[in-house]
């Protein structure tokens, strides 16, 4: 199951938050978004595990969880048959992790 995880504040280190779904079972990939001239955390990112209930406990256990100042905004992430994943604000990226534009 593909998870959107937003407002993550930017003096979070990534292990943290990589941790924190860890505690909920077996991730199978993890990504934040950087900026790709700075290197700075964009603020969100997703995370998917291959249990679906692992998955599903991840998002109510953390949704609305503070990390460093900031409530974390957890649900599960929505695709399309194109491997595309979107967030809130429409298109993110393919399932290979790539941007488009």
């Amino acid at each position: 199951m593909n998870i959107y995880v937003a407002t993550i504040s930017p003096q979070i280190a990534e292990e943290e938050i990589k941790e924190a779904f860890a505690a909920y079972g077996k991730l199978s990939s993890f990504k934040l978004i950087k900026d790709n001239y700075t290197g700075a955390l964009k603020g969100f990112g997703f995370i998917e595990m291959p249990k679906k209930t692992e998955a599903e406990a991840a998002i109510a256990g953390l949704n609305g969880k503070k990390f460093k100042g900031k409530k974390l905004t957890v649900k599960e992430a929505r695709s399309n048959p194109d491997g595309i994943i979107f967030g809130p604000r429409g298109k993110i990226r393919t399932s290979s992790y790539g941007f488009s534009r």
